[in-house]
């Protein structure tokens, strides 16, 4: 039974049975690697296992990532000299093997097959083209090289496999059983100090942090690899390359590699910080270099991607929450941000496509067991959460430190026309409420928040003011809740002529 490799713009990307899709006709990509096959006298499966290892099959547009790396392109994951090399000798330009999915796996064929006939090996057998893949792949880190030929390219082999896009098979990777001529990856024994579920996987590129508060870690930045998990973690712990990052998270979450000690500097950013790029949060760190107080997690993909494996991002949630509990880093965006975000005249990882509200709401589920209640009904379980609005409300996002995707704001007036936060509990439990706004000189200082149980009890009615600590959750308090839909609703009846803003509360 082949495993379904679903990769489409509304599914992340996750394996489960193909039972259900076993009779499906192979996908129109599968045109190309046929033809591809025939023509350069590459095996066909082989061509589709290195597109899955390079990009999971989407006709990514890469960006540089890590200097004396050159961005990958289309299907493939082709880059520099193999990719000017595969468009010469495929017949095509360089701007169609980077943008035209047939022209870019005929590129990537014809460059495996040069290798091969270089190598003088059995092309017949498709276990000897692993010299040829690991030179493909290029990466020199012997290690990473043979984790990328056995477990990247020949696993999924192993396995078989259907890539699916909007439910339609974009292709089908046979199952093969192939003796495979190349080095096995030694077997990590050694985990992570820091996180048991990593393994450790040192690099020399690293020093000391600045002393006092200055080196404390107080931001967790997230970046994508531009690459494979192997090629990212390979080229990290080469000496050579100059760059490295705290961890790094393989494509399906399986597998997470520390390649530098929390307390200490890892080179994964090179920008000095700017808090105008950030909310205007801890402007006092202005000028600094952000190596000195980050933590750097690279993940296995592109910022150009149109979807993230599930169990990646939660891997990543799981990963997130340990390194701020261990440092008392606030679960928010502020705090957890983008590499794209504080360098942008460069960089723009993780990209349009990470679930930025789905990837904290599973942050704050792993460290607080937390249920969320955002003001855009489109993010919540409608199991679990809702809001309730009336059209008097107005959506924002106009200003920074909102939570999710926005939030809503109304004028203050003595009228009873409140936001309501719905919250379903299965069993009766104490629960502390915090509450999320953005903040600002027009914002209510005496905002009131009314906590009421789903048999109608009023528990409290608590006064916060949001002109101050936008951009966070604040507690508002805990209290004693039965089973059913329970509410808070934060109410327009206080000073007049300001706004109330209602972004999102947590129940935890």
């Amino acid at each position: 039974m082949l495993p379904v490799i679903v990769a489409c713009a509304d599914l992340p990307t996750r394996v489960v049975d193909a039972a259900s899709s076993a009779a499906i006709d192979a996908g129109p990509l599968d045109v190309h690697f046929e033809a591809a096959a025939r023509e350069f006298g590459v095996p066909s499966a082989l061509l589709k296992a290195v597109a899955f290892a390079e990009t999971r099959m989407q006709m990514v547009q890469g960006t540089q990532e890590f200097e004396g790396l050159p961005p990958a392109f289309g299907v493939m994951g082709l880059r520099g000299e193999r990719l000017t090399a595969g468009a010469a000798l495929a017949g095509v330009s360089v701007q169609s093997a980077q943008t035209d999915p047939r022209a870019n796996i005929r590129a990537a064929a014809a460059v495996l097959r040069s290798y091969a006939d270089g190598l003088a090996l059995d092309r017949s057998r498709i276990g000897e083209w692993a010299g040829a893949v690991a030179r493909y792949s290029g990466i020199t880190q012997p290690q990473a090289a043979a984790s990328y030929v056995h477990e990247a390219v020949y696993g999924v082999l192993q396995r078989g496999a259907d890539i699916v896009d909007r439910s339609r098979i974009v292709s089908r990777i046979p199952r093969v059983d192939a003796s495979v001529i190349f080095p096995r990856p030694s077997v990590i024994t050694t985990s992570s100090a820091d996180y048991s579920s990593a393994l450790w996987r040192a690099s020399p590129n690293f020093d000391d942090r600045a002393t006092g508060d200055a080196g404390t870690p107080h931001m967790i930045i997230i970046h994508t690899c531009e690459g494979n998990y192997a090629g990212c973690w390979g080229w990290l712990v080469n000496p050579a390359s100059n760059v490295s990052a705290h961890y790094v998270v393989n494509e399906d979450g399986s597998e997470i590699s520390q390649l530098v000690a929390e307390p200490k500097r890892a080179w994964h950013i090179a920008a000095t910080y700017d808090c105008a790029l950030n909310g205007n949060h801890d402007c006092g760190r202005n000028g600094q270099q952000s190596n000195h107080f980050t933590i750097g997690i690279e993940h296995a993909g592109f910022a150009s991607q149109t979807t993230w494996s599930t169990s990646q991002i939660d891997a990543s949630a799981r990963l997130v929450c340990d390194i701020a509990r261990d440092w008392r880093i606030p679960r928010d965006q502020l705090h957890i941000v983008g590499h794209g975000k504080l360098q942008p005249y460069n960089r723009t990882d993780p990209g349009a496509s990470w679930p930025w509200t789905d990837y904290l709401r599973r942050i704050d589920r792993h460290c607080v067991n937390a249920l969320i209640v955002d003001s855009n009904n489109g993010e919540n379980d409608p199991a679990r959460a809702r809001i309730e609005i009336s059209g008097s409300w107005t959506a924002s996002s106009s200003t920074s430190g909102y939570y999710g995707t926005g939030y809503a704001f109304a004028s203050t007036q003595a009228i009873s026309d409140p936001a309501t936060f719905w919250f379903y509990l299965d069993a009766p439990a104490a629960r502390t409420i915090d509450a999320w706004w953005t903040s600002g000189s027009n914002r209510a200082p005496s905002t009131p928040f009314v906590v009421t149980t789903a048999t109608g009890q009023r528990l409290a009615t608590v006064y916060v003011n949001q002109q101050a600590n936008g951009g966070r959750w604040n507690t508002l308090g805990t209290w004693t809740f039965p089973a059913g839909w329970n509410m808070v609703q934060l109410s327009r009846w206080t000073t007049p002529g300001y706004v109330v803003i209602a972004d999102a509360i947590r129940v935890r």
